[in-house]
């Protein structure tokens, strides 16, 4: 698989990046952008990087630039009616503070379950499995902060 994406055969999924970045002990962010020495950036939402999941139902698009490592990292996450995503645990001292501006969603963060309408928010350790569903038939849109752990 790497080999293929590293030839542009193959475009991988977020869940493939996420394991890339934690085999090689980078974050997310590092994986998808080249550098920029610009003191200020404008992201256009035209030329955004938008990654999805291998079915299509979750989408995950940047809202920081990726000149490097950064202990923050900031997202806005689609979730199509009924649809799903599982993720891995993070690196330890991860912690996600996720707001739901359009929908419903159920987070689940290990055995917990915490469902949230729109202006609610969760702030959770995600070094354990975790998933978003979006349980309706209308669309959820969330923001999502990443922040790591400094050790």
């Amino acid at each position: 698989m790497l080999g293929q994406i590293e030839l542009g055969q193959s475009a991988p999924t977020i869940n493939v990046l996420w394991k890339i970045a934690r085999a090689l002990d980078v974050t997310f962010s590092a994986l998808i952008q080249a550098q920029t020495d610009a003191s200020c950036t404008v992201l256009r939402a035209r030329d955004a990087k938008t990654l999805a999941s291998g079915d299509g139902a979750f989408k995950s698009r940047a809202l920081f630039p990726f000149d490097g490592p950064r202990k923050a990292e900031f997202y806005e996450l689609k979730l199509t009616p009924q649809g799903r995503e599982e993720a891995e645990p993070h690196a330890p001292g991860t912690v996600e503070n996720l707001v739901v501006t359009e929908g419903t969603v159920v987070v689940r963060v290990g055995v917990e379950s915490h469902t949230l309408g729109t202006g609610d928010a969760i702030v959770f350790e995600a070094d354990v499995a975790h998933a978003y569903e979006n349980p309706h038939d209308a669309p959820a849109v969330m923001y999502l902060v990443m922040t790591y752990s400094d050790g």
